[in-house]
């Protein structure tokens, strides 16, 4: 597998797991997350990232943001520079907020959504364009917002629909390399990835669909064996972390980390994306 830059990652960012994140939304309620537990799982996926030798950021717990553990719902990273998200929860919009004070930082270029809603986790970026899947988080006018500033940066978008009932367009997708991706039946019987190569998720086994190719490694839930073997007779390196808690509030490996690649030299603004 060789690597891209919109599969290879040298910083990531997270942030800690809140004591509050019981209260967190979720689609349909199967129980809450245990926070300690939760923390756990937490720690071995900052350790999965580590261990591809990128540095990784942790932020401290936001405990009046329940869900803010899911950082990549607030920013999307390309090489031009980060875009500020505005979710589609009214109760996530200052997540943003307190992402927006720390991304300039890393990002020459930081630009807000300024109409509509959006989250990243409405959003694949490949080597070819970006798509981005209308859902109940992101809306017609945030996908226009966000195309009118890709466009600018010579990128292409394609608006896409969500599966009814579907959280995020990446619930049920992720980058594998730059030509394949992972994907439940219902999603990919939508034709939407008719130019990529595309791996089915075993049936029963839809919420492993959102896996992050993160370096030369697959970050993969835990528990899905079928699909797991799958991807390993495919050639692909996968690292399983337990996501039983996440999943309780709708989830998943893509959702805990911005991942871009950062340059010291203040000259230079190509940040990788993901």
């Amino acid at each position: 597998m060789t690597k891209s830059p919109a599969l290879s990652f040298a910083t990531a960012i997270t942030r800690a797991p809140s004591l509050t994140v019981t209260g967190g939304l979720r689609a349909i309620d199967q129980g809450a997350p245990d926070p300690d537990l939760f923390r756990s799982h937490h720690a071995m996926y900052i350790s999965a990232l580590q261990a591809t030798g990128a540095e990784v950021i942790q932020l401290p717990a936001l405990e009046n943001y329940p869900d803010s553990v899911f950082v990549e719902d607030t920013a999307l990273c390309l090489p031009e520079g980060v875009i500020i998200m505005r979710p589609g929860a009214p109760s996530r919009l200052g997540e943003a907020v307190e992402m927006a004070t720390i991304l300039p930082e890393y990002f020459r270029q930081v630009r807000y959504l300024d109409a509509g809603h959006a989250e990243g986790g409405d959003i694949l970026v490949t080597s070819r364009e970006i798509l981005v899947g209308r859902s109940g988080r992101t809306d017609k006018r945030g996908v226009a917002a966000l195309r009118d500033i890709v466009t600018e940066w010579g990128y292409q978008l394609r608006e896409l629909q969500t599966p009814p009932g579907v959280l995020h367009f990446k619930t049920d997708c992720g980058l594998l390399d730059e030509d394949t991706i992972l994907s439940t039946h219902r999603l990919a019987a939508s034709g939407c990835f008719s130019d990529y190569n595309v791996l089915l998720v075993a049936e029963g086994e839809e919420a492993c669909a959102n896996a992050v190719r993160f370096n030369d490694v697959i970050l993969f839930p835990a528990g899905f064996p079928t699909t797991a073997s799958m991807l390993r007779d495919h050639g692909y390196t996968l690292v399983e972390i337990p996501n039983t808690e996440a999943a309780k509030i709708d989830g998943g490996m893509s959702c805990l980390s911005l991942r871009f690649t950062k340059y010291p030299d203040p000259d230079r603004d190509r940040e990788s994306y993901g």
